[in-house]
């Protein structure tokens, strides 16, 4: 019986080709969309998912300002974890993790750079239960100058011969040798805190590189604290104790916990490990994949009861000679069956096509394989389910045919039918006009962003970075960094020069946040955050910084002075109303007296997500960064490569034995919105497709309405009317359904943007247009899609309408 089915389905999808590729299509469009999007969302939602992670959490700070705690730095202190642990039982362990940025490892000479690592304690594989391929976990990082390596960087290092028992040193301070004790596999780990390469924490008290580091316990917190709890803890009540917790030498401050699942997608605060994830963006596009599979099935229920009237006599002629109900909804659902089996084989052809693109667009390097499919079978039953329902509506609607109405030419769907599937187009116009407001006001954020000024100028700017091997940061080596400077300035390609601790666009982890200022008036405050950072004199030049008083640093050929520069944002941190009183006036931090030699018009240091802070540049001779002005003159008749390569050429120059790398500041800048603008990308590909799916769905009603009212038509051009009048009395229904759709979408997508802009601290408004300009989008597509269908009716010889009466 089900081979007669499935012959029969066969038959009748060869016969009816536009129905069936267009059922096909649209179910496969929506099915190819959900399939990608979901890869993504659970690729996000994968972040520090391991055994045991429920019971890990992380330790921030908190800050009293203004009379209550905010939420601080990601940061704790070195002492924050052992002190914990020591209050509270239900901490099993801890593991904190002092990172280290661009470490240049070195092996018989060799450096190895651009490797990302930390100091950690020995128990990270009790806590991050990540084992080793090689090496002991109890002893790999107990001892000091211990080090575990990635299987990546143990592989380049090391090539194919065992790593364990090997020397290796470190850029920066080669007295010391460390030894390898283990290798780790985290190639396929997706964690909001990375690292290449381990060393043990005990190397911290003895190692030189942090010697003025030694003595600090609740004054410096640059360090990333996790704790693992006991699997019985309330762990909600265990964060209110911690909170309340004060430890001696803590002021102003408390701990704070956080689940590390919720790290990636929604933490997003000062001095994160890595850039992480948003979980706005998450929740959006998971509402994009499940609309637009709904859309899909919507479309099939449509466009199956479009096609009943074609299929009464044939129905009432199987019940005539014996065809049971239960037979004739079988045969559907077979139908059904095969019409979904071949979408989804397209469907999943459409994905490995697409998975390159979309790839390209979100940034990661998704596929069909291993974990990642097995995350989407939860999803499989959700769609089989979907599909079944779908297919069931038409399928009982068909079987209910009476067959003496039928045979009489009788047959009617009921108003029921009709106010269902006229509520099936509003849905997913609802859903179309919602996408594309959202999709517009997306493009429109983004827009702005890119073209807000930042307070500064970046065009051309490049900071030159690198590791000097064959020495150490002595006297000798500031003198021989002038001399890279000097070098720089006499470079023809080379408009200005310039040093600083960090720039516009540049990590959270180069300025330092502080707590404590006393203001020229002389009152202190104890309870704000605020940021400073060092930089040299002509630095407010090159970056192209505006002074509203005063100027920069006198020039000096001391390391540092007792110099500083403001921002506006800092003047009124400060309670000055008047930025010129504020020049040759005294601020005191860190124990020391500094000296205002200028306020700098407020500039986006963080990005334009992130409000303006208030900050303090110091004066110092600072060489983490070397920023350097290309001359466009120069640049445009010889070319940035050119240039490029005479800048490399003179550092190594200087610094024979040296790493070097270059970044492009205002790439770099704009690489902070680079989510945002990857997520406007792909909710606009996944809007045109819902639109797609939409357009199929109202084509079927159309071609329904156009059947079911096809005598009536021919009546009305036999008395006179007109092709216009024809279209006018077979569109307007629909343009009412597209208007009710769009009052019942503005809503909606108002609040959906609204929530998504307060993600960020700069924002454009929500313009009227935009709601405009999304229900004339709608109103056109819809439009053309029914016209084309109205058209044919119009136009169409009455005498085939009348011929049966």
């Amino acid at each position: 019986m089900l081979k007669l089915f499935l012959k029969i389905a066969t038959r009748y999808l060869l016969k009816n080709k536009l129905y069936s590729f267009i059922n096909i299509f649209g179910l496969a469009i929506g099915i190819a969309s959900f399939v990608l999007i979901m890869l993504y969302v659970n690729y996000e939602k994968s972040y520090d998912k391991f055994e045991g992670s429920e019971y890990v959490h992380r330790v921030f700070m908190d800050y009293l300002e203004g009379g209550e705690y905010v939420p601080g730095d990601a940061n704790a202190y070195i002492v924050s974890g052992p002190t914990l642990k020591d209050e509270f039982p239900e901490i099993e362990s801890f593991v904190r993790f002092r990172r280290i940025r661009d470490l240049v490892v070195l092996n018989n000479n060799t450096p190895y750079d651009g490797i990302v690592g930390s100091l950690a304690d020995p128990e990270y594989f009790d806590v991050f239960d990540h084992g080793l391929v090689r090496g002991d976990e109890r002893t790999a990082l107990s001892e000091p100058y211990s080090v575990v390596l990635s299987t990546s960087v143990a592989k380049k290092i090391f090539g194919d011969t065992n790593p364990i028992g090997q020397s290796l040193k470190i850029a920066g301070d080669a007295s010391v040798t460390f030894t390898v004790t283990g290798v780790m596999d985290n190639s396929n780990r997706n964690t909001h805190i990375k690292n290449d390469l381990l060393i043990s924490f005990k190397t911290f008290y003895t190692w030189k590189i942090f010697e003025n580091d030694w003595k600090y316990t609740w004054n410096q917190n640059e360090y990333f604290t996790y704790i693992k709890v006991d699997n019985s803890t309330d762990v909600a009540l265990l964060n209110q104790k911690v909170m309340a917790f004060t430890p001696e030498g803590l002021k102003n401050e408390r701990h704070h916990l956080e689940p590390i699942e919720d790290i990636h997608l929604y933490s997003n605060k000062p001095y994160e490990a890595e850039t992480n994830g948003n979980g706005h963006n998450i929740k959006l596009l998971s509402i994009i994949a499940f609309i637009t599979l709904l859309l899909s099935w919507m479309n099939y229920m449509n466009l199956s009861s479009s096609k009943s009237l074609e299929r009464a006599k044939e129905i009432g002629i199987r019940k005539v000679v014996g065809g049971k109900k239960s037979q004739l909804t079988l045969q559907f659902l077979s139908e059904s069956a095969l019409l979904n089996f071949m979408a989804i084989l397209l469907a999943l052809c459409a994905v490995l096509l697409l998975l390159p693109g979309f790839n390209a667009i979100i940034g990661q390097n998704l596929g069909l394989d291993g974990p990642q499919l097995q995350a989407l079978l939860p999803y499989l039953g959700i769609m089989l389910l979907g599909a079944t329902l779908a297919a069931l509506y038409p399928a009982f609607v068909l079987s209910r045919f009476n067959p003496a109405k039928v045979l009489k030419g009788q047959v009617q769907t009921s108003k029921n039918g009709f106010h269902f599937r006229k509520a099936l187009i509003i849905t997913q116009f609802v859903a179309t006009i919602s996408l594309l407001i959202c999709t517009f006001m997306a493009n429109k954020q983004i827009h702005f962003l890119k073209n807000r000024p930042i307070g500064a100028n970046l065009d051309q700017v490049i900071a030159l970075k690198g590791q000097v091997l064959d020495r150490a940061y002595d006297s000798i080596f500031y003198k021989d960094f002038d001399v890279l400077l000097e070098e720089l300035k006499r470079n023809p390609y080379v408009a200005d020069v310039s040093c600083a601790r960090t720039y516009p666009g540049d990590d959270f982890s180069n300025m330092n946040s502080n707590i404590g200022l006393t203001f020229p008036n002389g009152h202190t405050d104890e309870t704000h955050i605020w940021y400073n950072y060092g930089a040299r004199s002509n630095y407010f030049n090159l970056m192209g910084m505006d002074f509203v008083a005063g100027d920069a640093f006198l020039q000096t050929t001391e390391k540092r002075s007792h110099n500083v520069v403001v921002n506006e944002e800092m003047a009124h941190f400060m309670g000055v109303e008047d930025v010129n009183t504020l020049i040759g006036k005294t601020v005191k931090f860190w124990g020391q007296d500094w000296a205002v030699s200028g306020v700098v018009a407020d500039y986006n240091h963080l990005g334009m997500k992130s409000a303006v802070v208030p900050t303090i540049i110091r004066h110092d001779r600072n060489t983490q960064n070397t920023l350097v002005k290309l001359d466009k003159k120069a640049i445009t008749l010889a070319g940035v490569d050119k240039a490029l390569d005479e800048l490399e050429r003179t550092w190594h120059q200087v610094f024979p034995v040296s790493t070097y790398n270059y970044t492009f500041l205002d790439q770099k800048f704009e690489a902070l919105f680079n989510e945002d603008r990857k997520f406007a990308k792909a909710f606009q590909i996944f809007t045109i497709l819902a639109i797609l799916i939409a357009s199929l769905g109202l084509f079927g009603l159309t071609s329904y309405t156009c059947t079911q009212r096809k005598k009536e038509i021919g009546v009305r051009k036999v008395n006179g009317a007109t092709i216009t009048q024809i279209l006018q009395l077979l569109n307007q229904n629909f343009i009412k359904w597209v208007g009710l759709a769009f009052v019942i979408a503005v809503p909606i997508a108002w609040f959906a943007m609204h929530k998504w802009l307060e993600g960020f601290a700069y924002k454009t408004n929500i313009s009227w247009w935009v709601f405009v300009l999304g229900g004339l989008v709608a109103l056109s597509i819809a439009l053309l899609t029914v016209s084309w269908q109205s058209y044919k009716a119009a136009v169409a010889n009455p005498v085939d309408a009348l011929k049966n009466e």
